[in-house]
């Protein structure tokens, strides 16, 4: 039986964030930020007749938590919603939020978790030396992976470095 053979070593690395970003918008401008300004010197690149550029959205996710309570201040019921961007998920949730019908049958008054909320989203990226990798964004921290330069890590370690919401 043939045995799988190492090709190459890919790594990733973890920076917690000591203060979980404010909000939604925050989120959106930091991960906007590195697409527009490329701080990490991505090329553009072509796949398969593709052109694509030096940083790219892979994906992302938004969640967000609508508790109602009663008149005690006790949680009666949760509704949790998941959007792929960010308009779906503001109107999304602040429909559940406002809708009087929904609020009744669950017998509580709503309210958003804010800090409860969720954001995420992936970038692909390209080096010139023809690495692809990612870094994902969350409230809490930002991973890199599928590295395997080091001074990938130090071009995305020293971006960070600069940024006080990353601290």
């Amino acid at each position: 039986m043939a045995d799988f053979n190492l090709n190459n070593t890919t790594k990733s690395a973890v920076r917690k964030i000591a203060t979980p970003l404010a909000d939604v918008t925050a989120f959106d401008n930091l991960v906007q930020g590195v697409i527009t300004s490329n701080p990490f010197q991505c090329v553009g690149y072509n796949a398969s007749g593709v052109n694509h550029p030096p940083v790219e959205r892979s994906r992302q996710g938004y969640t967000s938590r609508i508790l109602y309570e009663d008149a005690d201040a006790k949680t009666v019921a949760l509704i949790s919603v998941r959007a792929g961007t960010i308009a779906g998920f503001t109107s999304v949730a602040n429909r559940i939020h406002d809708d009087t019908t929904i609020a009744a049958a669950l017998g509580g008054t709503p309210f958003r978790d804010l800090e409860s909320e969720k954001y995420t989203s992936t970038l692909k990226c390209h080096d010139a030396n023809g690495e692809i990798y990612f870094v994902n964004f969350s409230r809490n921290q930002v991973t890199l992976t599928s590295y395997s330069d080091e001074a990938i890590r130090s071009r995305v370690e020293t971006w960070a470095d600069t940024v006080a919401a990353l601290a």
